[in-house]
């Protein structure tokens, strides 16, 4: 049996590893109570466990997360935690506190390969995919470093490096611990939500797998031609195919779609875009959360004018649709939405 890390395995997986190692299945559902209920990374603090089964599992298995290579500060009280892999690459996630929330945003790449035009982390192409317990373990370093503070993340967002649907059965596997209330990470599935460029077939198989985590759609434009010099994805599953999945897509009651539109100067930002916009969603129970562009380096986009940005969220509004426009934090520390991207070796 070769070593395994034990953050990332289903509860159901680390009672079968139990097994493997001659104990009972009620022992792998100590162990996960250890690792996703107290976050609790020490073998030898499991104290309810056999000192034999504790040592057969340091023989087979370990608990590791992922190295905080550094911690960021913004003015703003978020925080940039930047992670150094086993393999030398690096990520991403964002601490960002709001009154009595704090919502952290999760990466699941190392990069992205899907290079839409506003987005510095599309830069770097894609590099790898991350682990379950990649992406299970920002979370559980990000509890680790705000329990010192006496608080917890309360949300989470799918939001950070890459394309989550394209690294799909780690991304499933991460939402079943976040989401087990008995023996994962126990959050609820309307605190969690999931962001796509608009892969239609991640889409469905999303929505069949039960989890009733929140969809986001990060889109950008609402006719093809925009949309298609922005996000490349578009000539893959243009608007039409996209829209038909979002229509498909379960949702509880009260529980929308949400819709990311980056608004950039002079690109996608003028009342008939928005116009188009309200229409595309006349159908969709929709949210709509406008992100005025983040500049970086070398982007050829800028943001437009507080005053373009109200009239566009004004048609919306005006057509009934609930829009808001989301000030990303994190923006002097290169945290901001579009703006992550770490050196991938040292």
């Amino acid at each position: 049996m070769s070593s395994r890390n034990l953050v990332g395995l289903l509860p159901t997986e680390l009672e079968d590893l139990a097994v493997e190692l001659g104990a009972s299945r009620y022992r792998g559902r100590q162990l996960a109570t250890w690792i996703y209920r107290k976050n609790v990374v020490d073998l030898d603090a499991m104290t309810d466990l056999s000192k034999e089964f504790r040592a057969a599992l340091a023989e087979h298995a370990s608990v590791a997360l992922p190295h905080v290579e550094r911690v960021t500060p913004s003015q703003d009280g978020s925080r940039k935690l930047v992670f150094r892999l086993d393999d030398g690459a690096r990520v991403s996630a964002v601490v960002m506190p709001d009154d009595d929330r704090i919502t952290l945003c999760l990466s699941t790449q190392v990069g992205c390969g899907f290079a839409c035009a506003f987005c510095l982390t599309g830069t770097m192409g894609l590099e790898r995919n991350l682990t379950a317990g990649e992406i299970v373990g920002q979370l559980m370093v990000a509890n680790r470093l705000l329990e010192r503070e006496g608080r917890r993340v309360t949300h989470l967002v799918f939001m950070g490096m890459g394309e989550p649907l394209a690294n799909y059965a780690p991304l499933v596997t991460s939402l079943r611990i976040l989401t087990d209330a008995k023996l994962g990470i126990g959050y609820s599935p309307r605190r969690i939500t999931v962001s796509t460029v608009g892969l239609v077939k991640g889409i469905e198989r999303l929505g069949r797998e039960d989890l009733k985590v929140n969809l986001a759609i990060s889109l950008h434009a609402a006719d093809d031609e925009t949309r298609a010099t922005l996000m490349p994805v578009n000539k893959s599953w243009n608007l039409e195919a996209l829209m038909a999945a979002v229509r498909e897509y379960p949702l509880a009651p009260r529980q929308r779609v949400f819709f990311e539109y980056v608004l950039l100067d002079g690109v996608n930002d003028s009342p008939e875009a928005a116009a188009r916009l309200a229409r595309l969603l006349r159908s969709v129970r929709a949210k709509v959360n406008l992100i005025p562009f983040n500049d970086w380096e070398g982007a050829s986009f800028s943001r437009p004018p507080i005053a373009r940005i109200l009239a566009f969220q004004a048609v919306l509004l005006d057509a009934g649709i609930t829009t808001t426009v989301r000030w990303s934090k994190g923006e002097d520390i290169g945290a901001a939405c579009g703006q992550l991207r770490e050196p991938i070796v040292a």
